[in-house]
């Protein structure tokens, strides 16, 4: 190397660090942590205008999925699918029993959609949310796009229990 490439370099800037992915920009082929699990991201609903995504996670054979939402801070909520059947949109109700509890709707949301990866529906566009909450702090969530219901139980999780171990 001569002698000016090696002045070059002492007076130039070093590169930028690369900025690490937050949890709401989480893709397919990540790998994150929640409650001291690992997971791959297999799929991502992202709603752009509540700044809301829904990860699909996979831990072996086992499929959660984490709603990831931007308010005054990053709020966590673990799903495992359920099953159940709604008609239709219009007839959802506000006070939900399941399994000796009683979950009441706290919200009611509907907005366009992006999909990548593996989610439960195929395609984005418009989708309707129904968010529950029993007295016991368990969370109940129904989605409907495209003529298709899809049901979830969970509950919150702190952000101290999450976190991205690999991002691309």
């Amino acid at each position: 190397m001569g002698i000016w490439k090696r002045i070059t370099n002492v007076f130039s800037k070093p590169e930028a660090p690369v900025a690490s992915k937050s949890m709401l920009e989480l893709a397919p082929g990540d790998i994150c942590e929640v409650s001291l699990v690992t997971y791959e991201v297999t799929g991502r609903t992202m709603n752009r205008g509540r700044n809301v995504a829904m990860l699909t996670l996979r831990d072996g054979s086992k499929i959660a999925y984490l709603l990831i939402e931007q308010r005054e801070q990053l709020q966590y909520g673990l799903y495992q699918p359920i099953d159940g059947r709604l008609d239709h949109p219009a007839e959802v109700p506000a006070t939900l029993e399941l399994d000796d509890y009683v979950f009441f709707l706290e919200e009611e949301y509907e907005g366009l959609v992006t999909i990548a990866g593996q989610t439960p529906f195929m395609n984005g566009g418009e989708q309707h949310v129904w968010q529950y909450q029993s007295d016991d702090y368990r969370l109940l969530r129904i989605e409907w796009q495209n003529g298709r219901f899809m049901l979830y139980e969970g509950e919150k999780v702190i952000p101290g229990d999450v976190r991205v171990i690999r991002a691309s």
